[in-house]
């Protein structure tokens, strides 16, 4: 039977309209990496033009990703959308591992250390310095409960806090850019290549920067995890996912090209604070704190949209009867996924505190690139889909099938295979492959049996 789109799901209410979900879309790309990646890109690349093709070939990458996804979301318009396309594709032991993953590690963990990044970035705004480790733990502990309990009263306040956010750090984003267009001063256009550079082709060079560009790239996919709250999905989230990634390249070409443009490559590959520099370079005094509150901003938005979306996807999960049974409760008054939320909150709440900033980021650099593989399969699924129910409800068709969704495929592939060149990454990714290995047993012992909700594909 082919995959179908529930009207809604149990307790739900399609309340988002295409703004809200293409705002999703862009606060769950455009997070702090943007005001630090492009630091390692052109160190990588070796040359500003180089640098700058990579965040447009990026870019391009992404929209094959935006396109392919689009017609998945045209065709799974529920709550944990992804979860249903590896189960549908895939299996359930696989779909378990995701969202396990996913939840326990990735969600909980980027959620913990991107408060504390708020938090310092925050405080250094507001006083010109940042506390003790102590005080910043706190100021991240209270900023998850703060956010937790607004979307737990209502997606209409999530989703609220998510436009406000969004749309503001998209202006500064590109305000960093309308600085570089007017200023009177900029750094020399060409510049000598990178010693390192040349001792590999640029089509090498291309394909290492990508590495750290794609991972400033990511986050579409989110909008899958929330679809049972937004309205006519048939039609908004193919729109919202396309667009969301149409904007987020256009504002990253500009920003970096105004990097380059007020840092030269030379200022950009050597920063330490790239933001900050940047705008320093026209506001010297101003410039630090200003970023500051900028990152803190940008921060909070990411933050917000990760309790949004992401305890939907384990929401999805328990609903299907892969998951605990209090996970698919909805608060009766708010109907919010409260439990899943609190869970999600709960977890990251543990982890600033046990863990700390050191140990968040070893336990994601790990599970991340574990991750990577299931967003190559989520895309590879179209095409598995495609076979299996070629007669399925597509309200969204990608162009040029089977060729975008196969060119994203290898793209991300490459992506994970570049990863792993990296030493300290194919350290880590033993972290991943326990996790994996957790994930696995707990779909063992607890939820091999379980029966599904949904007997049709996409319910």
């Amino acid at each position: 039977m082919p995959p179908q789109n529930p009207q809604r799901d149990d307790g739900l209410r399609r309340v988002l309209g295409p703004v809200s979900a293409t705002c999703i879309v862009i606060g769950a790309i455009v997070g702090v990496g943007i005001f630090f990646t492009p630091t390692s890109v052109a160190r990588i690349a070796g040359s500003g033009p180089l640098a700058l093709w990579t965040w447009i070939a990026g870019g391009v990458v992404a929209l094959l990703g935006a396109l392919t996804f689009a017609e998945l979301g045209g065709m799974y318009g529920r709550t944990g959308g992804q979860y249903a396309i590896l189960r549908d594709a895939y299996g359930p032991a696989v779909a378990f591992c995701f969202v396990f993953c996913n939840s326990t590690a990735i969600l909980a963990g980027g959620i913990a250390i991107i408060a504390l990044v708020c938090a310092e970035n925050l405080a250094a705004f507001v006083a010109g310095s940042v506390p003790a480790p102590g005080t910043v733990g706190l100021i991240a502990a209270a900023l998850i409960a703060l956010l937790a309990a607004a979307n737990g009263v209502g997606v209409r306040w999530g989703a609220a806090i998510q436009n406000v956010t969004v749309f503001a750090k998209v202006s500064v984003l590109l305000l960093i850019a309308a600085l570089a267009a007017f200023a009177t001063h900029h750094a020399a256009a060409a510049e000598p290549v990178a010693a390192g550079a040349r001792e590999h082709s640029w089509i090498a060079l291309l394909f290492a920067g990508l590495v750290p560009a794609l991972f400033a790239y990511g986050g579409w996919q989110h909008v899958l995890w929330i679809g049972g709250e937004v309205k006519d999905p048939r039609r908004n989230l193919p729109l919202a996912t396309v667009l969301g990634v149409s904007i987020v390249v256009v504002v990253y070409v500009a920003v970096n090209w105004g990097y380059l443009r007020l840092l030269g490559h030379g200022g950009v590959s050597g920063s330490h604070a790239l933001a900050s520099d940047a705008v320093s370079v026209v506001w010297p005094r101003a410039g630090g704190r200003f970023v500051a509150g900028a990152v803190a901003l940008s921060a909070f938005g990411v933050l917000n949209e990760q309790i949004l979306s992401g305890p939907r996807l384990l929401f999805g999960m328990a609903r299907d009867g892969r998951f605990f049974a209090p996970f698919a409760r909805v608060a009766p008054r708010f109907a919010t996924p409260a439990p899943a939320i609190a869970l999600i909150a709960a977890l990251a709440a543990t982890l600033v505190f046990a863990a700390g900033k050191n140990g968040i980021d070893r336990l994601l650099t790990g599970v991340v690139l574990v991750d990577a593989v299931f967003f190559g399969l989520t895309g590879a699924a179209l095409i598995v889909l495609r076979v299996r129910h070629p007669d399925a409800d597509r309200p969204a068709r990608v162009p040029l099938y089977p060729v975008v969704p196969a060119l994203f495929v290898l793209f991300e592939a490459a992506i994970v295979v570049g990863a792993f060149q990296i030493e300290a990454n194919r350290a880590a990714a033993w972290i991943g492959l326990i996790w994996v290995a957790l994930a696995l047993a707990g779909y063992a012992l607890f939820f091999r049996n379980a029966a599904t909700r949904g007997a049709a594909p996409g319910r």
